[in-house]
């Protein structure tokens, strides 16, 4: 091989090597930039997961408080008109329920009062 030869296929070799190089760098910029847009993706998904399961836990939180709230009135009620049965069945707790219905019965009826 002459020098000229050799500096000929030395010359293409580098130039070769050097579009070679470029080529590689240009898919390695490629898939990066779809790794990152697939990154971004699974990001943006998490933050919207995110925001609608604490959106519906707060929806289900102000349920549950309001089922509570709910109940426990419900239970007080229970308390107060157990306490009120319980009372019937006390010493004068007849006489006590007959006062109690003073404020039920309008005053244009006529009442009657077995004793």
């Amino acid at each position: 091989m002459s020098k000229s030869s050799y500096k000929k296929s030395n010359v293409y070799k580098k130039y070769l090597g050097s579009a070679f190089k470029k080529k590689h760098q240009k898919q390695e910029n490629f898939v990066s930039l779809v790794f990152l847009i697939i990154k971004i993706c699974f990001s943006l998904l998490a933050l919207i997961s995110l925001f609608k399961l604490g959106y519906n836990s707060k929806v289900r939180l102000t349920r549950l408080r309001e089922i509570q709230d709910s109940f426990l009135y419900e239970q007080y009620r229970y308390n107060f008109l157990s306490s009120r049965f319980d009372d019937l069945f006390s010493a004068e707790g007849e006489q006590r329920f007959m006062k109690d219905q003073d404020q039920m019965i309008s005053r244009d009826i006529i009442r009657v009062i077995w004793r």
